[in-house]
């Protein structure tokens, strides 16, 4: 499965269990740590515990395992390496307050990306 095919993947995962405003960031040209990061929110603590679990077990049982999984004590932003595509699954207030997607839709050089 490649990055592309993983990205989809967890987009599927996310929209299956209700996540609210997937948005994915191709990150390639950024960093060579991951190809995309897929941003999600969730209604409540449960439901972004709920929306990363679901994750980790489609991708499993695709044959790709997580590298890690972090945040779920809390419940308030957790982290799926899954490492060719990082998930981001918050509520909406730490969403909001982080604002991930205009950090990661600017280039090195200070101009926005081709995405926006």
């Amino acid at each position: 499965m490649d990055s592309e095919q993983l990205k989809e993947l967890i987009v599927k995962a996310l929209e299956d269990v209700k996540g609210k405003d997937i948005v994915t960031l191709d990150v390639r040209r950024m960093t060579p740590l991951t190809d995309y990061m897929v941003v999600a929110s969730g209604t409540s603590s449960r439901h972004v515990k709920a929306l990363a679990d679901a994750v980790a077990d489609k991708c499993k049982e695709a044959g790709r395992r997580p590298l890690g999984i972090e945040g779920v004590e809390g419940g308030e932003w957790v982290l799926v390496d899954m490492q060719d595509a990082l998930v981001h699954v918050m509520l909406p207030k730490v969403r909001e307050f982080y604002n991930l997607e205009k950090l990661w839709s600017i280039s090195p050089s200070g101009r926005k990306s081709a995405k926006e």
